[in-house]
């Protein structure tokens, strides 16, 4: 098992999304000099390092997920100079930098596809991707049945009348990873970025990439068109995929020779269960995988214990370390995620929110926060249908599922929007509408009350630094009444979560070292409650 001077394995790693996090320039979306300008926050707040969202030239048909060029920086983000002082600084700092790659599909308008839909069937531009001759007499059918993640068929018809495989949307052609120019290239950009610094790459889709070579119907394409998990065994999951990361591994590990600085490779990974994740971080693959698990859980201590306790067996056991997360761009926050259904405003969501993320931090492993996350931030759901961006909204017309809600700009400062998110002269607007109660949760409040959601996340991180207990290793269960969730870690860090609304006895006695909520008498744990002891078993 690799020694725990590897800053990755248990790391926690704060999700930027660039678009979203601060405006330097005054036009109502985020960029990297406002990312640069928020590493003294990050610092304060202590974490490891930071994951950018995809910021390359792109027609932003999903938000910079369809990239046009690899190797850029879009004009509304900044240009490769200012990426270069963002680096820089975070250097400074001593935050690492990953950057999101998409190595599944690209952008519409990138210049291989633009090339090949210009090209004559069986070329070797339309070899890059999968274009296939339609079904029935006039080839006016798809080639076969398979959905797209976010709404409708996975084809769409090329003006000669072929068909191209796009697994998301039209606007987001997947690549041909058995065409070995796809591979050729791909080893091109990481090489471009990891000299120009970075520590290691999210990667996109990570259990994509290989289709089925003959492309096939789906058994059960109803199921694929429900959901937007990767549940198409014929498009996702393929046995090829892994000799891609046991290269791009060999990649990072060239690097790591060269300079004594491990790059890191985390996966975004969905698959069935954790016995097939765990096949995505060994040795010589991923470093890690989020595990995705915890975040879709119920709130039930039942189902975390559960979850957690496969992670442990199946991917602890590769060698690797768990990587927990509970929020990100693609799911509805947990604040509001753990409330319902109950009446908004009840706060049973934010107390949740507050014992879920005690309980993260305290697992062994490794950890992603997602911006927002550690002030608290609901889910924005009363958005207008004029103002949705996301894909899903456009291709289905449904609100379900719509990602916008946690994307929604942060707050920084004062009782107005834009809250400090925007330089700009008065009245520019962000580019999704804040709500008015986002004013409670603006950063400068949150720093200023130690009661806050910020607090707790920076005081468990820093204790996570300070105590041998937490990060890497191994945990015991602890024998607990029904609704009542408690481990050891190390030497005697216990952790324990109540899950229900009910006061109980604590596992142990005396004051928590960090609790997610006030505990007022001792010995005993309120409901929706998480906290931390040092204690002597």
């Amino acid at each position: 098992m690799l020694s725990k001077h590897h800053w990755w394995r248990d790391a926690v790693i704060y999700q930027v999304y660039v678009r979203s996090f601060l405006d330097s320039t005054g036009d109502g979306i985020g960029d990297l000099a406002g990312v640069r300008a928020g590493l003294p926050y990050l610092k304060k707040l202590g974490v490891d390092g930071i994951w950018l969202s995809p910021f390359y030239p792109s027609p932003q048909h999903d938000h910079g997920y369809d990239v046009a060029d690899y190797c850029g920086v879009d004009p509304l983000f900044g240009d490769l100079a200012e990426f270069d002082l963002l680096v820089s600084a975070a250097r400074r700092f001593g935050v690492k930098v990953l950057l999101d790659i998409v190595p599944n599909h690209c952008s519409s308008e990138h210049p291989w596809f633009r090339e090949a839909l210009a090209a004559e069937p069986g070329s070797p531009a339309r070899a890059r991707f999968h274009f296939a001759d339609g079904r029935g007499p006039d080839g006016s059918e798809p080639p076969n049945n398979w959905h797209a993640m976010f709404g409708g068929p996975a084809w769409s018809r090329a003006g000669d009348g072929q068909w191209y495989l796009h697994m998301f949307t039209p606007e987001q052609p997947d690549w041909n990873w058995r065409n070995p120019e796809i591979p050729a290239e791909f080893d091109r950009v990481l090489r471009f970025w990891l000299d120009r610094g970075v520590d290691g790459f999210r990667i996109d889709v990570a259990a994509g990439l290989f289709k089925h070579p003959e492309l096939p119907d789906s058994d059960d394409p109803e199921a694929d068109a429900r959901t937007r998990d990767s549940v198409n065994p014929l498009a996702w999951n393929q046995p090829e995929v892994h000799d891609v990361w046991r290269h791009w591994r060999s990649i990072c590990e060239e690097y790591r020779e060269r300079d004594g600085r491990e790059r890191l490779l985390v996966g975004e990974v969905s698959v069935p269960t954790a016995r097939e994740h765990a096949q995505y971080v060994r040795p010589d693959e991923l470093h890690q995988a989020f595990f995705f698990d915890l975040l879709s859980a119920p709130w039930d201590a039942d189902a975390f214990r559960k979850v957690v306790s496969e992670a442990m067996q199946d991917i602890a056991g590769t060698g690797s370390t768990v990587t927990w997360v509970l929020n990100n761009h693609d799911q509805v926050r947990t604040v509001t995620r753990y409330g319902e259904p109950v009446p908004e405003g009840s706060g049973l969501g934010a107390a949740r929110a507050r014992a879920a993320a005690l309980l993260m931090l305290a697992l062994p492993g490794a950890a992603y926060i997602y911006q927002g996350e550690e002030l608290g931030l609901p889910e924005v759901v009363d958005l207008p249908d004029d103002v949705l961006t996301d894909p899903i909204f456009r291709r289905t017309g449904s609100r379900a599922r719509v990602r916008d809600g946690c994307r929604v700009p942060l707050p920084w400062s004062g009782q107005a929007s834009p809250f400090g998110f925007t330089s700009g002269a008065e009245g520019v607007r962000p580019w999704l509408p804040q709500p008015e109660y986002f004013a409670e949760y603006a950063t400068d409040r949150a720093l200023a009350d130690t009661r806050s959601f910020w607090h707790l996340y920076r005081d468990g991180l820093q204790l996570r630094r300070e105590l041998p207990q937490l990060g890497e290793g191994d945990l015991r269960w602890l024998d607990t009444p029904p609704g009542v969730l408690a481990f050891v870690r190390g030497d005697g860090l216990v952790c324990a979560v109540n899950f229900g609304t009910a006061p109980t006895p604590a596992p142990v006695s005396g004051t928590p070292l960090l609790a997610s909520g006030p505990c007022p008498a001792a010995g005993m744990l309120p409901g929706s409650t998480a906290a931390w002891w040092i204690a002597d078993l």
